[in-house]
């Protein structure tokens, strides 16, 4: 029996980039297409099979530990950036100005969307969702050279609505405008996940 369902839920692809030095900006360069491989885009500075291990991960591993990257891409909801730039009081948010990797129009409540669930293209190119991308302070700078004095709102207003990291299932290229539909795991959801967290 199926572990994984597909739904009738799709989203288009609105955006594609990637970052290539992340010390040097978090700014990511617009593309039209990338081949999206095991170890991630080529030139993407999350792309490879390892990453070393980040604060997101510190109840599991000291920092800079060699683990394996689920981090490859950033996959954020055009609706999401809206309601981000309209709590921030700015006309847009350029997907470029938070490190993108891809943007999807069409899914609602994109960022809470089950962990290990795929986004599947219509080739079969699959992305694998690890799990929530909880926001961070880094945009600030990027979005402070663009809309001035704005950057610090950032992170208050991305919270429940940074989209999902993810990693690479079956190797292929991906376009603007093409579509991807939502699998997720065939199960319920764990009894005990509110005692876990505390929320």
């Amino acid at each position: 029996m199926p572990a994984l369902l597909p739904t009738d839920f799709t989203a288009r692809i609105t955006w594609l980039g990637r970052v290539s030095n992340r010390e040097a900006s978090l700014t990511a360069e617009p593309l039209s297409e990338i081949m999206a491989t095991y170890a991630g885009v080529e030139g993407e500075d999350h792309a490879g099979l390892t990453r070393p291990s980040c604060s997101r991960v510190l109840g599991q591993y000291p920092r800079g530990t060699d683990i394996r990257n689920v981090r490859q891409f950033s996959v954020l909801s055009a609706e999401e950036l809206a309601l981000i730039a309209a709590e921030m009081g700015i006309e847009r948010l350029d997907p470029a100005w938070v490190g993108a990797s891809i943007v999807l129009e069409g899914i609602d409540d994109f960022t809470h969307l089950p962990p290990s669930s795929r986004l599947q293209s219509e080739s079969g190119t699959t992305l694998v969702v690890d799990m929530e991308n909880r926001p961070c302070h880094l945009p600030a700078k990027p979005i402070d050279e663009h809309v001035p004095g704005k950057g610090r709102g950032f992170k208050a207003a991305a919270k429940g609505r940074r989209g999902v990291t993810a990693w690479v299932e079956r190797e292929g290229v991906l376009r603007l405008g093409d579509i991807m539909r939502l699998h997720v795991p065939d199960q319920r959801p764990w009894a005990h996940m509110t005692k876990a967290t505390g929320h």
